[in-house]
């Protein structure tokens, strides 16, 4: 499963960590991703979705 949102495709970004003494090194940040069961069609799904979109009510949790 790919580290990717399955409702709005966030993925991760790369970027650099900068030292004090300006060492730059390239890191990447990861989506906050969250493994949940949904309820899409009728039918449930396990998928990965970020929290952004859990706490924006974007998704419908299966019970």
């Amino acid at each position: 499963m790919p580290k990717q949102c399955y409702i709005c495709e966030k993925k991760p970004i790369f970027g650099n960590t900068i030292s004090h003494a300006h060492n730059v090194r390239s890191r990447k940040f990861n989506p906050n991703l969250q493994s949940i069961k949904i309820l899409e069609k009728g039918t449930v799904k396990r998928v990965s979705v970020c929290t952004r979109c859990l706490r924006s009510g974007k998704v419908q949790k299966a019970l």
